[in-house]
């Protein structure tokens, strides 16, 4: 997610929607020794067992396709009252929720801040959506400057850490970089050649989700497309590409290069809202039909994002996070409301 000051990205959308018509954890013992409440029968997890690449599907440790749905927490510098246990419990248990992104800023407050707090801060929430039976998205949420380059040796560092931590966790997949832009796909792949030895030499096997160019739009925002990807794609069994699309920004033509790409390359959409990317705005047909799209192929999603601001795109009311009651409808914006149906399938 941007930050609002992101003129160059601002350009790109809005050019495109007209050419086509984004604080901590209480670091209490509780947090640390999170169980989690009133356990499913049958927990996505426990259903699905570890997860694996097969063909362009995520599949199950059986080998059938499945599409996992959920929520993206904002950068876990802000927000911290959205992300406590009972929120987490409305999520897991209320929600039906199958997956939680945990989106770590490498900048803008976040890990180069304070790298300790922020690594213990994505683990404990590692441990909370486990607990939960959940799958868990360790994203390294990098949004400047473009190139991800710029923060290896921090990405280096935060998945050793990461992946040492949780090595015997079979529910944990690995975002290594959020939106890169104004770099090319080479640079991009040479980014993730670097990176996945960290992780693949602690937990081999695991599900690694590789960025891809214009914000992660499949370089729709930069006025290119899925073809490089498909003739010089990263040489790795368990990988997946990721695409962010905002619904009143890029409308048609990022709905059909999703369905178009999706039939060559493994697809994880990490980011989606039914507002555009700043925030404000609405679309519900349109996102209705990604989501359509999303369900037929089994692709699996995360909503943006698990805030309470005053913005179109904050699942909960404004404020309504620091009264610690999230179970049902009431604390929901229109937007969350919307949202927690989809997830419920």
């Amino acid at each position: 997610m941007p930050s609002l000051t992101s003129r160059s990205r601002r350009a790109a959308w809005t050019s495109l929607a007209l050419a086509a018509a984004l604080g901590v954890l209480p670091a209490s013992p509780a947090h640390a020794q999170d169980t989690g409440k009133a356990p499913r029968a049958r927990t996505p997890v426990q259903a699905w067992g570890k997860l694996h690449v097969c063909g362009t599907q995520l599949c199950s440790q059986s080998g059938r396709p499945v599409q996992l749905r959920g929520m993206s927490t904002h950068g876990t510098q802000w927000y911290p009252d959205c992300l406590t246990g009972a929120a987490l419990d409305a999520v897991a248990y209320d929600w039906k929720a199958s997956v939680l992104r945990v989106s770590t800023y490498a900048r803008e407050g976040g890990y180069r801040a304070d790298p300790k707090k922020y690594t213990d801060m994505a683990s404990r929430l590692v441990d909370m959506a486990t607990a939960r039976g959940m799958y868990v998205i360790v994203d390294w949420h990098t949004i400047h400057p473009g190139d991800p380059h710029q923060d290896l040796a921090n990405a280096r560092t935060f998945f050793k850490t990461i992946a040492e931590r949780h090595r015997n966790k079979t529910n944990v997949i690995y975002e290594i970089a959020n939106e890169p832009h104004h770099v090319s796909w080479p640079t991009i792949k040479d980014y993730a050649k670097k990176i996945m030895p960290v992780i693949r030499s602690r937990v081999p096997g695991s599900v690694i989700l590789i960025p891809t160019r214009g914000w992660a739009t499949l370089g729709a925002a930069e006025a290119t497309n899925e073809k490089i990807i498909v003739a010089d794609p990263v040489r790795d069994k368990n990988v997946m590409y990721t695409f962010h699309f905002y619904a009143t920004a890029g409308r048609e033509q990022f709905l059909r290069l999703l369905d178009r790409a999706s039939d060559k390359l493994p697809i994880f959409v990490t980011e989606w809202a039914v507002a555009s990317w700043n925030g404000w705005g609405t679309d519900y047909p349109m996102a209705q039909k990604f989501i359509d799209v999303m369900a037929k192929k089994k692709i699996g999603w995360t909503n943006w994002s698990l805030s309470d601001n005053h913005k179109d795109l904050s699942v909960f009311k404004k404020g309504v996070c620091g009264t610690g009651k999230f179970a049902g409808t009431k604390a929901l914006s229109p937007n969350g409301v919307w949202v927690r149906a989809k997830i419920r399938g």
